[in-house]
């Protein structure tokens, strides 16, 4: 079973998960095509055994237009979404050299937010408060923020898709301040300590 390859190149069996808070909920499954065929979605939390490579392509799904998260022409397109990830991993392992999924798994530790904030009503007042988050929502919301990366970033110009999602992955792997997702998380962690 392991000696299975995601797209018959990237071994998943050398990439180990550092963040310890994340281990149960990134699934490096071994895999051929990164497709589950939706048989996760009427089970509670069974989305923390899909595959990160597949989760990541069901969020590429969700691009359409620039302010609308599912309207548009990549709707349902889970093909079209599976090929723009290949493409951006073989870009991954020329630039980098390195596993592609190690990337991927780097990138979403260092995109995951530790903390968010919530909506208290207490006496007819509206307060936020700050909370942690759950590791399953922390890995949702890393996905979020390099998918939304992608999309605000290839809207409108001449860098295609899987450019900015390579590009992305292997910024946000190096923790680099300019990557589009590392922004996101800085942004919520930083309203989130405003709240406390």
């Amino acid at each position: 079973m392991s000696s299975l390859l995601l797209f018959r190149k990237w071994n998943f069996s050398d990439v180990e998960i550092v963040d310890p808070g994340l281990k149960e909920v990134i699934c490096l499954e071994p895999t051929l095509m990164p497709t589950s065929f939706g048989r996760h979605e009427h089970k509670k939390f069974a989305k923390s055994r899909v595959n990160i490579v597949e989760r990541l392509c069901n969020n590429l799904m969700h691009f359409g237009k620039k302010k609308a998260k599912n309207a548009g022409r990549m709707a349902g397109k889970k093909y079209k979404s599976i090929n723009i990830v290949k493409t951006a991993f073989e870009i991954i392992s020329l630039q980098t050299g390195s596993n592609p999924i190690e990337q991927l798994v780097r990138a979403i530790e260092n995109t995951s937010p530790n903390e968010d904030t919530t909506t208290i009503a207490y006496g007819g007042v509206r307060y936020h408060v700050s909370v942690d988050i759950s590791p399953q929502r922390r890995v949702d919301l890393a996905l979020r923020f390099i998918s939304l990366a992608v999309r605000e970033t290839s809207f409108s110009t001449k860098k295609s898709a899987e450019e900015v999602l390579a590009n992305e992955i292997i910024m946000a792997a190096r923790n680099d301040p300019n990557s589009f997702s590392i922004k996101k998380k800085f942004e919520q962690e930083r309203m989130a300590m405003s709240a406390r």
